[in-house]
């Protein structure tokens, strides 16, 4: 009994892990609007604004958690020299995929109509390429960090993008910082008298900043991003990608600690109530989706890299640009941010269904990934 209960603990901890309660939601979301359209629509009408508006904060939080810690002393974006190239890379691999998109629904005559979405192929979902990576490259391959820190850039842009790009509705500066400056203060006033819980930072600052942001019409889902970085840290970055941390980083390691598993379910509830869409919801968006991501990462990533060669920026020793393509296929799996951004570009409708098909069909990208791999002998 105690082996199997071992065993259904370290099951647990690999989907926790890897993301997997999100696929999980996200084929239960296809299959119940598959087979029950009314029900999942009247479903998703209730729970999708609270999941998308509130719930996904704290997956947020922790995204922002994770590249403020890469950022300090130690950490692997502290350094400009050691961070450009995967940084140069994240640039490219934005950029391609939009460059694309914007090229397809413009040939199509189209682009009045679906220029908005232009930003949904710049994703790269951390978690599933990252296990992907995995399966291809041995431990230790100089592939697996880099993908790591063009991840991270990845979302630094993508926060950018999300907060400039793609507001929620007309910008009011005046009410954006009546919000999020009391807000900002209070998180750097809470540190200064040393208050160590982060639920005080999220309940108050926090709050603050959901509503500013909310008012001021950018996305509330960001609420926590300009408050984790007024969470008491350390004064160095020695928890990289899943190693243990020698020292702990304070509240701001515990907002992590505490909040990881339960954003694994928040995660999930996002699948389920975005990508429940019609198998038939197959159209030119979906295509432009598609192919952006899948054929715009690995073009943009090797692209960007050998530009920063040529002015004198070094790739990671053993990292060739066979394994640099392989890669960026990879890094083409867009998924969670992906879906994300289908539901701020479009509203309800065949468009957004089309361009969250194209979203889930990126995972296509992780079979070309390994089928890639197995015929460049990596």
């Amino acid at each position: 009994m105690r082996r199997r209960l071992d065993t259904a603990a370290q099951v647990f901890q690999f989907i926790l892990d890897n993301s997997l309660l999100l696929l999980g939601g996200a084929v239960l979301g296809l299959v119940w609007a598959n087979a029950d359209p009314g029900g999942y629509t009247e479903f998703t009408r209730v729970t999708r604004p609270f999941v998308n508006d509130v719930a996904m904060v704290f997956f947020f939080g922790l995204v922002m958690k994770e590249v403020y810690e890469a950022m300090l002393p130690g950490g692997p974006l502290s350094q400009p020299a050691e961070a450009a190239m995967p940084v140069l890379a994240a640039v490219g691999g934005m950029a391609a995929p939009a460059l694309i998109y914007v090229l397809f629904v413009t040939s199509l005559g189209r682009a009045d109509e679906l220029m908005r979405g232009w930003a949904i192929p710049c994703a790269t979902d951390v978690a599933f390429s990252y296990l992907v990576a995995r399966l291809i490259f041995r431990a230790g391959h100089p592939a697996i960090p880099f993908l790591l820190l063009l991840a991270i850039a990845d979302d630094v842009l993508g926060l950018i993008v999300l907060a400039v790009f793609y507001p929620q509705a007309q910008i009011n500066l005046g009410l954006l910082l009546a919000g999020l400056g009391p807000a900002m203060l209070g998180a750097w006033l809470l540190r200064r008298i040393g208050v160590e819980s982060f639920w005080v930072y999220v309940l108050g600052p926090g709050l603050a900043s959901w509503i500013g942001l909310h008012l001021g019409g950018i996305h509330p889902a960001l609420a926590i991003v300009p408050i984790v970085p007024f969470m008491p840290h350390g004064k160095s970055d020695l928890k990289v990608f899943g190693s243990r941390p020698a020292i702990r980083l304070a509240t701001m390691e515990q907002f992590e600690q505490w909040w990881r598993s339960p954003v694994q379910a928040i995660l999930m509830g996002f699948g389920l109530v975005n990508a429940g869409v019609p198998f038939t919801s197959l159209g030119d968006v979906t295509a432009a989706v598609t192919i952006s991501l899948i054929a715009g990462k690995p073009i943009g990533v090797a692209g960007a890299t050998l530009i920063g060669e040529l002015f004198g920026l070094r790739r990671p020793a053993g990292l060739n640009y066979r394994a640099l393509t392989v890669m960026g296929v990879t890094a083409g799996i867009g998924f969670t941010v992906a879906l994300f951004f289908t539901t701020a570009s479009f509203p309800p409708g065949p468009i957004l269904d089309e361009a969250k098909m194209g979203a889930l069909l990126s995972f296509l990208a992780a079979p070309l990934a390994l089928a890639l791999a197995k015929a460049m002998r990596l």
